[in-house]
């Protein structure tokens, strides 16, 4: 089947409608899978040689939350080389990164036809997009100048959408002078999630790493202040001076002074030398004090004067030190209550929480959840040295179902030991897979919680199982889903006309249900 005009000229319309990038991108894959009948579509931003996918169709849903090395991954390090459209062969030896991951394909059969389509603007790659089927013959119909088509329409959408986004930086006051080049990307400083709440944080974080302010960062154990200052820091005016950290329940009392504020020789027993404190280390930069709700009394007197004044006397000198430090602090405590009982100074609080920035916990990020398992996946995969790692969908779902008490780093830990249990027991074919039963909370005697169980639309209420009204709306979501699916012939675009939603976000919720 060749590839109409109106087919390009709707794919065209599409992009160009009034919708977020994400959406924009969301509807472009979509569209390209359903045009070109293919089993799964992604669209990849290139930057700092890495591929991150902004949209995929038809593929797991932690696949949007990986980040693919170019030198990890032979494929995706081809199209970026290539210059042009790639057509793999079927029987390529070069590893494919999505090999498991499309999912209800009944055991490891692999991504049989794949073509890599570069995205360039100004003769400069800026993404990529994939396609992938089983039918290694899939795509012969297809010549490389209707595909070229594709690729020209989805290399406009992601550069205005960059472009964009520079235009919004640049009137934000946001562009940095002399900061890091693209090619310097961190990817342990990365803020993975696309909540509502974790954006408004993140413009928060915009609006105050431009000024000069004092941040005091608030959240439970585990949410990830910590990448937080470092965001604040990075997106300052300071980004190319130190960002100096000091964990302030670390700190033991005998030493706690000289670690703030430094000392000089014969100070005390031991002192054989001078040191410089933590503050004159972050001269001219940031200092991040973690954990500041453990600070003791008498030094918080002391960090008070330096936020005030901003001198600083070091242990066993009488002469004052001049520093311009920019503090950000984060605590998992309630500070105003330590305050009503005494045991944190009122006015050193007023004094950090100038712009206090409040980090959701996990449990209220539950779509970032897929995100972050996606994330973590591929850092372990690479770290254990495995071809290739997966994630079941009903381990997928219950990794969201769970309360995560211990946030995101508990979600990287979990994810961590499933990986190592996975390995030891992968086949030989090189596939790992993660299942429920490598997650330590994973309870069977909820498994109805996580299984799809067959519904009828004209059950009575109580007849449904006594479950969470969100596990109970997912069940009979999926079954009605389903039978309106049967019903239209297998057609999703059909499906989502009788169901009157958007075809995307059909697309999106089937994959959440396990469906597709």
């Amino acid at each position: 089947m060749a590839l109409s005009q109106a087919d390009l000229t709707r794919i065209a319309l599409d992009i160009t409608a009034n919708l977020s990038n994400r959406d924009r991108f969301s509807r472009l894959v979509t569209t390209v899978r359903e045009t070109l009948d293919c089993d799964a579509a992604a669209l990849l931003s290139f930057q700092g040689h890495q591929f991150t996918p902004l949209a995929v169709d038809g593929l797991s849903a932690d696949v949007l939350g990986r980040r693919f090395i170019l030198n990890e991954h032979p494929r995706l390090e081809a199209i970026a080389r290539a210059g042009d459209i790639v057509r793999f062969p079927a029987d390529s030896e070069l590893a494919d990164p999505y090999d498991g991951l499309i999912p209800n394909v009944e055991g490891n059969l692999k991504v049989h036809a794949c073509i890599g389509l570069p995205l360039f603007a100004n003769e400069q790659l800026i993404g990529a997009l994939t396609i992938d089927a089983i039918d290694p013959h899939k795509f012969d119909q297809y010549s490389n100048h209707q595909l070229r088509s594709f690729s020209a329409i989805a290399a406009a959408s992601l550069n205005n959408a960059l472009l964009i986004d520079e235009l919004e930086k640049q009137a934000s006051n946001l562009t940095i002078p002399d900061a890091k080049p693209s090619g310097q990307l961190n990817p342990d400083t990365e803020i993975i999630g696309q909540a509502d709440n974790l954006l408004s944080l993140l413009n928060e974080v915009n609006v105050v790493a431009a000024t000069e302010l004092n941040v005091l960062i608030l959240g439970e154990t585990g949410t990830g202040k910590e990448l937080i200052a470092k965001a604040i820091h990075q997106h300052s005016v300071r980004a190319n001076k130190p960002l100096v950290y000091l964990n302030c329940a670390a700190l033991a009392e005998s030493v706690a002074e000289s670690e703030l504020f430094g000392h000089v020789k014969g100070a005390f027993t031991g002192a054989i030398s001078h040191r410089s404190g933590k503050f004159e280390m972050a001269d001219k930069g940031t200092l991040f004090l973690d954990e500041i709700g453990e600070l003791a009394l008498n030094l918080q007197a002391k960090l008070l004067r330096v936020l005030q004044f901003g001198d600083l006397q070091k242990v066993g000198d009488d002469r004052s030190l001049k520093v311009d430090v920019r503090i950000i602090a984060a605590t998992n405590k309630d500070l105003k209550s330590e305050v009503l009982a005494g045991r944190f100074r009122a006015d050193l609080y007023h004094r950090l929480s100038v712009f206090p920035i409040v980090v959701p916990p996990l449990r209220e990020r539950q779509q970032d959840i897929h995100l972050l398992a996606g994330f973590f996946i591929e850092r372990y995969r690479q770290q254990l040295h495995l071809t290739h790692l997966g994630l079941e969908p009903a381990s997928l779902q219950l990794l969201e179902q769970y309360d995560w008490p211990g946030n995101v780093r508990e979600l990287e830990h979990a994810i961590h030991r499933a990986a190592v249990l996975a390995k030891s027991q992968s086949q030989k074919d090189g596939m790992c897979m993660i299942k429920n039963s490598h997650f330590e909370f994973a309870d069977t005697s909820h498994s109805v919680a996580f299984s799809y169980k067959k519904l009828t639309v004209k059950q009575s209420i109580t007849s449904l199982p006594q479950t969470s009204l969100r596990d109970a709306t997912d069940q009979f979501q999926n079954q009605y889903i389903q039978q309106i699916f049967t019903q239209q012939g297998s057609n999703w675009a059909a499906t989502a006309r009788q169901l009157q939603i958007d075809s995307g976000n059909l697309h999106r919720l089937a994959k959440r249900l396990g469906l597709k």
